[in-house]
């Protein structure tokens, strides 16, 4: 397969690319810079809305993994518009641009987040539960709209809802770590709200799961299918570690080092399961935290 790639760049990215090489796929990162080899890379500009629809011209598949980082800045209103933006502008593009193809792909994998959940609180949430409240909700489900040309053009669209992704690498784990090993990590507000991740390892397989399974379409939850609350992935991490987790941040506390993210990021979760996944036959190599965290950071950290 010829398989394009947006954030080929990032954490996932990165990851996804060095999986389908080696699997012996054909991968076309899609860049926002001057391309430095056109046989390997694809030039385009989501934030300047063009992109040469001739150099999508024979790519299979395309994974669409580009976004403004949540928590790079406080939020703000400009930084929300570039967040919207980025996600909702971008997929839009390349959606409409993969619709003008004479000969499609089979298939687009489009990045979500189990942000379109809101916060839940204890109740259990799948791909049928309808979306939440909130800054990041109304994000995604945009972001999930915006693929619709594509879908409307019979390519095979997968929204990838995806929950944390654990990495020594990068992401939330690593910030993590440095307060969690210096002994000043603990539990955040009333550590009850839920924690959907998922192992860096895992998400990749799911990817190319996705990419190949052609009866899967339209919301699919990348997430273990053992959510935790913030207290046990707290207590989880602080055992792995060999460090004491016992000084909490309180909900006000957060809200004045955060705003308004903390409480969509930090207070609130929601209890998310891999339905789909699930019934489709997707085996996980790390359905529990502790052995995933384990690994994680015996090999790489």
């Amino acid at each position: 397969m010829i398989i394009a790639v947006t954030g080929s760049s990032g954490l996932i990215g990165t990851a996804l690319v060095d999986a389908l090489q080696a699997e012996g796929q054909n991968v076309r990162r899609m860049v926002r810079r001057p391309t430095e080899d056109a046989r390997h890379e694809i030039r385009w500009d989501p934030a300047g809305g063009t992109m040469d629809a001739a150099h999508l011209s024979g790519i299979d598949a395309v994974v669409h993994l580009a976004g403004e980082g949540l928590a790079a800045h406080r939020w703000n209103d400009s930084v929300k518009r570039k967040i919207r933006g980025s996600r909702v502008d971008g997929t839009r593009l390349l959606c409409e641009t993969l619709a003008s193809l004479s000969v499609k792909p089979a298939v687009l994998v489009s990045a979500s987040a189990v942000g379109y959940y809101g916060d839940r609180g204890e109740e259990l949430v799948d791909e049928s539960s309808p979306p939440g409240g909130g800054f990041l909700a109304d994000v995604c489900q945009q972001w999930e709209a915006a693929t619709h040309p594509a879908r409307d053009a019979d390519i095979r669209v997968v929204n990838l809802r995806t929950g944390v992704v654990l990495s020594t690498r990068g992401g939330a784990l690593a910030q993590m770590l440095m307060p969690f090993r210096l002994g000043v990590g603990g539990v955040i507000g009333s550590g009850q709200q839920y924690i959907s991740w998922i192992a860096l390892d895992d998400l990749v397989r799911v990817i190319q799961f996705t990419l190949h399974a052609a009866a899967l379409c339209g919301p699919v939850n990348a997430v273990a299918p053992e959510p935790v609350t913030n207290r046990e992935f707290t207590k989880t991490l602080g055992r792995i570690l060999g460090r004491p987790t016992v000084l909490p941040m309180p909900a006000s506390a957060a809200r004045l080092a955060f705003g308004e993210m903390a409480d969509e990021m930090l207070l609130g979760g929601a209890r998310v399961e891999p339905r789909v996944l699930s019934t489709a036959g997707f085996n996980f190599k790390y359905p529990q935290l502790e052995p995933a965290l384990r690994d994680e950071l015996c090999g790489n950290g």
